[in-house]
């Protein structure tokens, strides 16, 4: 089995009962910036893929046209932490964004919600709405209990491509 065999589907567990991640873009003079998002993650058996629906604001256009390098990182109060190093790129096309406008407002809480709720979002066409793919070059995935047992349990994964 590949290491990403084995660490995606372990990534996509813990990320998607977590829910929230972190995620750092960078500005143009190589400073972080760090926003909460709401990823959801696809694991087909070969590849990992995340889709966050998200505003084009005109700092996240920014960033991500400089530099496409994000770091989504989640964290539970377990200490359960996964992270993923990964190139986002917009997806602009409507297909893909009624796809992950589908996925959101049909899957339970709390990894499903109504999209509707934030302004401006009326559909999967309206202006403030669009999609970030997300796609992996690096994931980790570290269950607390490897931390709270010393390393005496658990297991901590880490896929790299």
């Amino acid at each position: 089995m590949s290491e990403l065999a084995k660490t995606a589907p372990a990534f996509v567990e813990m990320a998607h009962q977590i829910v929230w991640a972190s995620v750092a873009t960078v500005d143009s003079q190589g400073r972080p910036r760090t926003r909460i998002l709401h990823p959801y993650w696809e694991w087909d058996g070969e590849q990992l893929v995340g889709w966050v629906a998200t505003g084009p604001t005109p700092v996240k256009v920014a960033h991500l046209e400089r530099q496409p390098n994000v770091s989504v990182s989640y964290w539970a109060t377990n200490q359960d932490t996964c992270s993923a190093e990964c190139v986002a790129t917009w997806q602009h096309d409507l297909e893909t964004r009624q796809r992950v406008w589908d996925f959101f407002s049909s899957t339970p809480e709390p990894l499903g919600y109504d999209p509707r709720i934030i302004p401006g979002w009326t559909a999967p066409d309206a202006d403030a709405f669009s999609v970030l793919r997300l796609d992996p070059w690096r994931v980790r995935v570290f269950p607390g209990i490897v931390l709270t047992s010393g390393g005496q349990e658990g297991e901590a994964l880490t896929w790299s491509g």
